[in-house]
Formats: structure tokens, C-alpha cells, sequence
């Protein structure tokens, strides 16, 4: 993963008024800390931290701040948005040891075309859309893919079905699943009024059997009656 340079100011003050103030000037109040040296209060240009966060490694971009002259290797903690704009109002940096495994969270991304599930009107539901993964900062993954094209109604893919870049592991379950491919739920309900439509038919076919059967019935009988008043009548 390719490194972002990204210039930071030092020596803010802290507060709501002052971080209130930077945010009008354009700058995103934040602290970066980690590797147990002491937390610094720092302020970084809205446009260059927009830069990088639009990269397609997303929050896990690994940046290189530069701190007063000092470049720190380091990846995004948190963003604090503003409940209503959404704009980022607060930005937490961990520094890393470029030679340590990291814990971060990697998007999980379905590939391909299920078209025996298309097929059947079915969908492919997606139940994992992250993973957590242990890797060096340099190896860290933008996406992790898992291909689709081969799944039918009833199928699942479990983690077990992610191929993880070299030196990337992951210690939640192999069972765990990703994506299960199965029948929409109006389609469910089309199958059932289908079902329950035949069945009537069925129904009214058995029922005009049976009244034509009772009618071949009566008519037999009343030829039996006749015959023997017939033969009466001849006596």
C-alpha cells in the first residue's frame, strides 16, 4: 500500500471555541498518539485530508504525517461527524510500527454474476461486508473479493471462501457466513398464489367430476324403473 503525505499543524489549543474556530479556517481539529509516546494535538487542512480519505484504501490509507518537521507512519482512528452535515469534526491518528502486525477492518466485496439465482428470481444477500484482519501496515488490503458466479438457491459463502493476501490473517470463524443466495420474498408470495390457484382448480375439476357422476347415476336408475313398468304392464 502506497504511503500519503499529509502536512499537520501542532500546538492547538484544545476546546469547542478553538476547534470551532479551526473548522471556519478549514482545518479539522484532531490528535494522533500510539506506540507510547505522549498524545499531540494537532489540526490538518480539510482539502488534504479529503484527498485522503477518497482513496481506494478508504480509512485504512496509511499516512505519513508530518509533524513539525517529524514524519509519523500512521492510519486513521476515528472520524467524529456532525450529526446533521456529516462533515468530519474531529480525526483521531494511531501511529504504527511499520514492522508490527495491525488489527484493521477491510470492506468485503461480492464479484461475478449469480445467474442460476437470477434464474430462479432469487438474490444474492450479503451478511458480511467486513472483515477484521491482522497485517503489517504496508500489506494491508483495499478490498477483500469473493467471486459469485457460482452460486445457486440455497448456497452460502463463508469466509472460508476468501483467498487473503500474503501475510494477512483473520481470527474470525471459517464458518462465518459472507453471502447466502436465496428466493425473494415476492417471489415467495408469487409461488404461493401460484400454488394456491392450481389447487383451487384442482378443486372445481374434482368437483364438476362428481356432479357429472351423480347425474350418470340418476339417469341410470330411472331406466331401471321404466323397464320393470314395462314388463308389468306386459303381465
Amino acid at each position: 500500500m502506497d504511503e500519503l503525505l499529509l502536512t499537520a499543524t501542532s500546538g492547538r489549543e484544545s476546546g469547542t471555541r478553538s476547534s470551532r474556530r479551526l473548522r471556519r479556517e478549514g482545518q479539522v481539529p484532531g490528535v494522533i498518539y500510539g506506540l507510547g509516546i505522549d498524545p499531540v494535538l494537532i489540526s490538518v487542512e480539510w482539502s488534504s485530508l479529503r484527498k485522503a480519505l477518497t482513496t481506494d484504501a478508504g480509512v485504512n490509507a496509511l499516512l505519513r504525517i508530518d509533524v513539525a518537521g517529524e514524519k509519523q507512519l500512521s492510519l486513521i482512528k476515528e472520524i467524529q461527524r456532525h450529526p446533521v452535515r456529516r462533515d468530519v469534526v474531529h480525526i483521531d491518528f494511531i501511529r504504527v510500527d511499520p514492522d508490527a502486525e495491525i488489527q484493521v477492518d477491510v470492506p468485503v466485496t461480492l464479484i461475478g454474476e449469480a445467474e442460476k439465482v437470477t434464474q430462479e428470481s432469487g438474490m444474492v444477500d450479503q451478511t458480511l461486508f467486513t472483515l477484521s484482519i491482522f497485517s503489517r501496515p504496508d500489506s494491508i488490503p483495499t478490498e477483500l473479493t469473493v467471486d459469485i458466479s457460482d452460486m445457486e438457491i440455497g448456497g452460502t459463502l463463508q469466509v472460508s471462501d476468501l483467498t487473503l493476501p500474503a501475510g494477512v490473517r483473520t481470527e474470525v470463524e471459517a464458518e462465518e457466513s459472507i453471502a447466502s443466495a436465496l428466493v425473494t420474498r415476492s417471489t415467495l408470495e408469487a409461488m404461493r398464489e401460484e400454488e394456491e390457484a392450481e389447487a383451487a382448480a384442482e378443486e372445481a375439476e374434482l368437483g364438476e367430476e362428481g356432479e357429472g357422476a351423480e347425474g350418470a347415476e340418476g339417469a341410470e336408475g330411472g331406466d331401471d324403473a321404466g323397464g320393470g313398468d314395462a314388463g308389468s304392464d306386459d303381465s
